[in-house]
């Protein structure tokens, strides 16, 4: 695996990989179709909303390092801060995200997704894929990622692959924050999961709103702290009050156990 942190490097190495017509895209998913994966680690404070959320989020280079590698990572593009803000993270461009800013993720997370768009618009000028992968558990950012690679005019250069969730045994959605529950708290923490079955089980059952409420209430019989549990249409994520079987719709959740915030998501039309 090559180990790049310079942008031009990459760019560089990517062009001479184009100049011989081969795909880019990131690992496992895109290791059956393409011949070059570059995966990315980077920590974008743009995104961060609570300081407090960036000092504590989890780090493990060396052993991510060691997975990428191990797993067939062909490059790994390894920035620092001032490689992807050369002129520093004040700099805001303002992107028109319309509505997939003011709701579910972008009501409790002011300024989260233009953060996303800062360093994805970056990342994607360097790398300049054939293909994204992005997975499904944060499925609001995907879809803010979407609108952003059409705000550039890139949709006939990228094809957006959105890859399945993963989980472990007990159904908890993975993420680099579980690593901050401790052990009550990862006991607890499939409550989500089973936030979103029990949505999934009852959804042609009476009233959505109802639903909803009492799915907050199972979190909270569980002391988590809910930020939302929500039911909205998979294609353009506004929020379904009514049940109609002709709609796509997915389930999001978002809670608090104590002060780690869990995100988790389910279609529910399948």
């Amino acid at each position: 695996m090559i180990i790049l942190k310079k942008a031009a490097d990459l760019i560089d190495y990517v062009n001479r990989y184009k100049q011989n017509h081969q795909h880019i895209s990131l690992l496992k998913y895109s290791k059956s179709t393409a011949r070059v994966s570059i995966c990315s680690i980077f920590i974008n404070p743009t995104q961060f909303n609570d300081s407090k959320d960036f000092e504590k989020y989890p780090v493990t280079i060396e052993e991510d390092i060691y997975k990428l590698e191990t797993n067939g990572c062909d490059i790994l593009f390894l920035p620092s801060t001032d490689e992807i803000y050369p002129e520093g993270t004040n700099a805001k461009k303002q992107y028109d995200l319309g509505y997939l800013e003011t709701i579910l993720e972008g009501e409790y997370r002011p300024g989260h997704f233009q953060g996303v768009c800062m360093v994805m618009e970056r990342l994607l000028s360097i790398v300049q894929p054939n293909h994204l992968y992005l997975g499904q558990k944060d499925y609001q950012q995907c879809m803010v990622i979407k609108r952003l690679i059409s705000l550039q005019g890139w949709n006939d250069l990228i094809q957006v692959v959105i890859c399945p969730i993963m989980r472990e045994k007990d159904g908890l959605a993975m993420s680099s924050r579980n690593m901050r529950l401790n052990s009550e708290q990862r006991a607890k923490a499939t409550a989500l999961y089973e936030t979103l079955v029990f949505l999934k089980q009852n959804l042609d059952k009476g009233a959505l709103a109802d639903i909803k409420n009492e799915a907050v209430e199972k979190l909270r019989g569980k002391s988590f702290k809910p930020d939302y549990v929500e039911i909205a249409n998979a294609e353009t994520l506004k929020p379904i009050n009514e049940w109609d079987a002709r709609i796509n719709c997915i389930g999001l959740v978002a809670a608090y156990s104590d002060d780690v915030r869990l995100i988790d998501n389910m279609m529910l039309s399948t």
